[in-house]
């Protein structure tokens, strides 16, 4: 089990979002998060990702209760072993697509030409290895987000989160990155969690959970 989440609630306010989430994710897998807008899908997705907390409950990844965890040691320990992948990319304007994908490396003091050859490497296996100098406002809508999950798994992370990773992209696009997820899973036994609205993408996930009343009914 890479990751399980016993009775995550979150509120704000008066506003109870997650009521008691229970979920588990095996290594290899494909998991698709859906509900209606305002469910809870990208809060959870959050929580699972260590990026927001959650009021109660405990998060285990790798067997590790990253719940407890400090800022500093929170930070180190998503760098190494979580990936994103966002709607808008989220590619730094100034920086080329290798410099981008090599951020994750460089923030967590690998040897900077080792990370440079594993950027290299996915941005190849991505097919976009002849776009390494150009910047994000030189690339198109799917090279970007191509970069952005070269970003996501540079540092060889045990899971990638993704919040509506192909909302922005057109139909043929959108296509390309939902069988990208698979060929990562078969060539790197990739796992993936992502939060969509792509109903397709959603139904050809290994599992799909739909997130209602603050809760997961699968």
């Amino acid at each position: 089990m890479i990751l399980k989440g016993k009775q995550l609630t979150k509120s704000y306010g008066d506003l109870n979002v997650l009521k008691g989430i229970d979920i588990e994710i095996k290594k290899g897998e494909i998991v698709s998060i859906v509900g209606a807008s305002g469910a809870g899908k990208s809060t959870l997705l959050h929580i699972l990702g260590t990026l927001d907390e959650a009021d109660a409950g405990d998060l285990f990844i790798k067997e590790k209760n990253v719940t407890h965890l400090n800022g500093n040691q929170m930070a180190q320990f998503r760098n190494m072993n979580i990936g994103f992948v966002f709607q808008f990319h989220n590619l730094l304007p100034e920086f080329t697509a290798l410099e981008n994908v090599c951020i994750p490396g460089f923030i967590g003091r690998q040897n900077s030409k080792d990370v440079e050859k594993r950027a290299m490497e996915l941005l190849d296996m991505l097919g976009i290895a002849d776009r390494k100098n150009n910047k994000p406002s030189e690339l198109s809508g799917g090279e970007q987000q191509r970069a952005s999950v070269a970003r996501a798994l540079v540092n060889g992370p045990e899971i990638v989160f993704a919040d509506e990773p192909s909302g922005n992209l057109d139909s043929k696009n959108a296509g390309e990155l939902h069988e990208l997820f698979f060929k990562l899973r078969k060539e790197l036994n990739q796992t993936f969690v992502i939060v969509t609205h792509n109903e397709h993408l959603a139904q050809i996930a290994d599992r799909k959970l739909e997130i209602r009343d603050g809760l997961i009914v699968t």
